[in-house]
């Protein structure tokens, strides 16, 4: 199928065209099958066509199909938010909005950020990846591709190490690099938040330092700076528990999310202490399209499904498959087979060199070879060197392992 009415901008991973999906299995327009290791980049939590996500998209849509809520408010939107302000585990009152996807919502943030300080200043970390959008391009701790032709960026936007056992960075590294940061490049007075993934995703599923995460928050509270977690990936299950600040003791201020609301309709939200988000003026949050009747729908079913036994049940499956295998495979002393990274269901398998160094082209060669056999797979990190392991969570056993057998034998294959 010709791609030359679509912007040659856009990069694809997978040149083949898919055609339908069920669960963690898809096909494509020749009718080959797949295992999908890929998700939708990390939107499937619950899977291709969930049943009760297909439901009620169906029903709602034979109601209502669309709406602008500030021009008039529907049930979807308002039955919506109460579910998913009850759905975020924090002890203080909460409120939020509904976006069109993750970048908008981190868009909005910045504005309720900046409207609850009165500053402008950012803090991002290395590594980090927020989104497309112009504003979000300079949060992300990477240039290339995103920052690359564009020009200058709205800021400021500062950048520290991500601390991380996967990283290799400790947390005294990353606070003798705040320190500095505050020393020599901005007054703390003038910066209004922090912005964090609390497991990083396309910086190559690198699980944050909790001692850091903690310092940050006291960090926080001390210079009233507002703290913002990025769940955009990392959250609706996919480290085995709602979101994964919790596994941090932290309570953020304001929360971003997108991608596994919703089933794969798209929706994203931010959401937070009710104080900061109600700061701006009537009109300085909103949208044409977000809260759209049929995203609301679609994430009133996914909540539904995602009750804390599930998700427990199914991170906890997910991650002693990965885990086993991936111990077998280096006893087994598998060719450029590095660290494994990640927390829970999360999980993201390093190539590299016998020095450590990374290996980003025997990554491009396992993700045709596993393509060819029939698994697709997604990379990540700075070098495109990890790939990202992002079944839903709903995989069945045996087509998780007929899965990890597919990925077991092209690793075989690599040199």
């Amino acid at each position: 199928m010709s791609h030359e009415t679509i912007s040659q901008s856009i990069s694809i991973v997978h040149p083949i065209s898919l055609s339908h999906g069920k669960n963690a299995e898809v096909w494509d327009t020749t009718g080959k099958r797949y295992i999908d290791f890929v998700g939708g980049i990390g939107v499937l939590n619950l899977g291709h066509c969930h049943p009760g996500v297909v439901e009620a998209i169906r029903d709602q849509a034979t109601r209502l199909t669309h709406y602008a809520f500030n021009a008039a408010p529907h049930t979807p939107y308002i039955e919506l938010m109460a579910r998913l302000t009850a759905f975020i585990p924090v002890t203080y009152p909460v409120s939020g909005m509904l976006t069109n996807s993750g970048a908008e919502a981190a868009e909005n943030a910045l504005k309720i950020v900046r409207g609850a300080t009165g500053r402008t200043a950012v803090i991002a970390f290395d590594g980090a990846f927020h989104g497309r959008t112009l504003a979000t391009l300079n949060l992300n701790g990477k240039v290339a591709p995103y920052k690359q032709k564009v020009g200058v960026l709205p800021g400021p936007v500062y950048h520290l190490p991500y601390p991380s056992a996967d990283t290799g960075v400790t947390c005294a590294e990353a606070l003798k690099a705040m320190e500095r940061l505050f020393s020599v490049e901005i007054d703390v007075n003038d910066v209004a938040c922090f912005i964090i993934e609390p497991v990083q995703g396309e910086g190559g599923f690198l699980a944050l330092d909790r001692e850091f995460a903690q310092t940050l928050r006291r960090f926080c509270d001390e210079h009233d700076i507002l703290l913002i977690a990025d769940e955009i990936q990392s959250g609706f299950g996919r480290t085995g528990q709602r979101f994964a600040f919790s596994r941090l003791g932290i309570e953020p201020d304001l929360i971003l999310l997108g991608k596994s609301i919703a089933g794969g309709v798209p929706l994203g939200a931010v959401v937070g202490r009710k104080t900061l988000m109600d700061n701006l003026p009537k009109g300085g949050l909103g949208g044409t399209y977000s809260g759209n009747p049929i995203a609301c729908a679609a994430a009133l079913a996914t909540l539904d499904a995602m009750t804390d036994e599930h998700l427990e049940t199914w991170g906890a499956e997910q991650q002693h498959a990965i885990v086993s295998r991936y111990e077998s495979w280096r006893a087994q002393g598998l060719p450029y087979l590095g660290r494994l990274t990640g927390v829970g269901a999360m999980r993201g398998i390093e190539l590299a060199h016998t020095d450590g160094t990374p290996a980003p082209q025997q990554l491009a060669q396992l993700l045709s070879l596993a393509r060819d056999a029939g698994l697709l797979l997604m990379p990540s990190g700075k070098s495109r060197h990890i790939i990202r392991l992002l079944a839903p969570l709903t995989i069945e056993p045996a087509v998780l392992e007929e899965g990890l057998d597919i990925l077991e034998a092209c690793l075989k294959q690599l040199g």
